[in-house]
């Protein structure tokens, strides 16, 4: 199988395609929110740049946040776990939640708001991989208030069965798509939205625009590694001149202090002075 040398796996390509076709955008989250794309009056992205210095920032979050018929919605690729996902999520709602009032507004002026977590990692023990979350009452089942809710979409728990009458597992099998050949599956099915989202795939990637942010967050990453490994390795070495001087007070011979810690003399002479 070939293997796609871009994904929708990329934070940095899944909001380049949403925002340079809002149209695809409207029909995804009409699909995940469970409306139809005619009832939908208001629709407006408001993070829609993504500069290079953003790019290159560490923790970039490359989020789509949106205003639709009043809700405030946001949605975000994320790749990789790196531990308290959702309370991370759970910041982000806050944020979004309470940004969204003015001075001298009501509380029953804010916003429906919800966030879309699009992950490739198990996060929760189930079988299914769409998860929606609101804040119930724990024996009566009862809605606290619908203007809080988590919808969280597992990758790696997709069926391998894609019907071309299910919406829904059709996008998030093509944003899992790896192989050419998944790519091509989907597009067989002739489903117009699904060709029109591979149509904009291709053309993305195929653009030095994207090419450029691509490259710059591979640097960035590179970057990253070399500080870290640069960090652990004075972290070591700190550690053995510690180690070292420890030795020396215990009255260890310089010979067997080498010997153990594998610093030269001059290094164990500037220790020493």
């Amino acid at each position: 199988m070939a293997k796609l040398k871009y994904t929708f796996k990329s934070d940095i390509l899944f909001k380049m395609v949403f925002v340079k076709y809002p149209n695809l955008l409207k029909e995804l989250v009409a699909v995940i929110l469970g409306i139809s794309v005619e009832s939908i009056t208001e629709f407006v992205i408001d993070n829609s740049e993504m500069t290079p210095e953003s790019i290159e920032k560490k923790f970039c979050r490359l989020d789509i946040n949106m205003r639709i018929n009043g809700q405030r919605v946001d949605i975000e690729m994320q790749v990789s776990n790196e531990g308290n996902y959702p309370e991370r999520v759970m910041f982000y709602w806050a944020r979004e939640y309470s940004a969204a009032l003015s001075a001298g507004q009501d509380y029953s002026e804010l916003p429906r708001t919800i966030i879309i977590s699009i992950i490739d990692f198990n996060l929760f023990q189930c079988e299914e991989y769409h998860s929606f979350f609101q804040p119930l009452e724990t024996t009566r089942y009862e809605l606290l208030s619908d203007k809080m809710g988590f919808h969280f979409f597992e990758l790696p728990k997709l069926p391998a069965d894609v019907s071309e009458d299910d919406p829904l597992l059709l996008w998030m099998s093509l944003f899992n798509a790896n192989t050419e050949e998944e790519l091509e599956r989907i597009e067989t099915m002739e489903v117009p939205i699904m060709s029109e989202a591979i149509n904009a795939y291709h053309s993305v990637t195929n653009s030095p625009e994207y090419r450029e942010m691509e490259r710059l967050r591979e640097k960035a990453g590179h970057d990253e590694a070399q500080a870290l490994h640069h960090a652990e390795q004075k972290g070591i070495e700190k550690g053995i001149e510690k180690i070292a001087l420890n030795l020396l007070k215990s009255g260890m011979l310089t010979g067997q202090i080498i010997q153990l810690t594998g610093l030269s003399q001059s290094e164990l002479r500037k220790l020493i002075i």
